[in-house]
């Protein structure tokens, strides 16, 4: 049995019906890679968990029966008396672009492995074959909770674990562009495997290229890196110390092309789960963000 967990955050989504309405659902970038995965792996011999922090309210509680719905395990989700989840509202364009507009200042996930319990989930983390987290997660931690998990990180690695991280730069969600870059290259070094996208290398980096970001990221010592790159093909960079049965190199994986999309949410939040699932457990789900794009908000109907 693979045991999986990703750490983070989940909202309350609110997306533009038209007309002045608003639909009401719920997302978050390492709550809609667990989605994903956990319709990815269904039917095979691995688990998914959630880890984070909800209110005690009545949004929390739809949360967590929805999740448990997908067949995510909610046992590492803690619930703060009197909190509220955040909030952000979706605006697309015509094109299937969007822009999010954010309430979640003082959303309870922010004390995430800062609070009373954090030593307990630390342990109970390293026991697991993979554990995802990113940009965001670290953008919404205190600082004490961001050393716990870099400390609980390297146990991972050190017991032969396998850490994924996906960058997701979101400048708001930062003091300045200084901390940014220090805190999400901790982060890369901190994994083994990272699922990355060119925005962002490119933007906080510099980087004029995707092989230049792998080059950047391999020598902080991830094994195994996947810059996506949109609608383009994406890069796919392996060395030989990968635990994945296909040698080294890299070589560049041609998304399926959508011809309108409708909403781009969550479109490498699903590519992430598909790529996790497909390298942990064999599970074949290639056209997974190109599904997702045909469809609104960043969770959206199984197939």
């Amino acid at each position: 049995m693979k045991r999986l967990a990703f750490i983070g955050e989940c909202m309350i989504e609110l997306r533009d019906a038209g007309g002045g309405a608003m639909h009401r659902t719920f997302g978050g970038d390492t709550l809609n890679s667990a989605v994903y995965a956990a319709r990815c792996l269904n039917g095979m011999d691995a688990t998914v968990e959630y880890v984070t922090i909800l209110g005690d309210d009545p949004f929390s509680s739809e949360m967590l029966a929805a999740w448990r719905e997908e067949g995510i395990g909610t046992e590492f989700v803690t619930r703060q008396p009197g909190a509220l989840p955040g909030l952000y509202a979706i605006r697309t364009d015509s094109s299937g672009e969007r822009s999010f507009h954010y309430w979640r200042s003082e959303s309870p996930a922010r004390a995430l492995l800062a609070d009373a319990g954090a030593p307990a989930l630390s342990d109970a983390l390293v026991a697991f074959d993979l554990v995802f987290f990113s940009g965001i997660t670290l953008a919404i931690m205190r600082e004490a909770g961001r050393e716990r998990l870099f400390e609980t990180l390297a146990r991972i690695r050190a017991r032969g674990g396998t850490v994924a991280f996906d960058s997701n730069y979101r400048p708001r969600l930062w003091p300045d562009e200084d901390t940014a870059r220090r805190e999400i290259t901790r982060g890369a070094a901190a994994a083994t495997l990272i699922l990355s996208s060119f925005d962002d290398e490119r933007m906080l980096f510099g980087d004029t290229s995707a092989e230049k970001s792998a080059e950047r990221l391999h020598a902080l010592g991830a094994e195994e890196i996947v810059i996506k790159n949109g609608a383009e093909a994406c890069l796919v960079s392996l060395t030989g110390d990968t635990k994945v049965d296909v040698g080294s190199g890299q070589w560049r994986v041609t998304p399926p092309v959508v011809a309108h999309p409708v909403d781009t949410t969550a479109a490498g939040d699903s590519f992430n789960a598909a790529y996790l699932a497909d390298r942990l457990m064999g599970a074949r789900a290639e056209a997974a963000a190109a599904q997702v794009i045909q469809q609104r908000g960043a969770i959206v109907n199984a197939p």
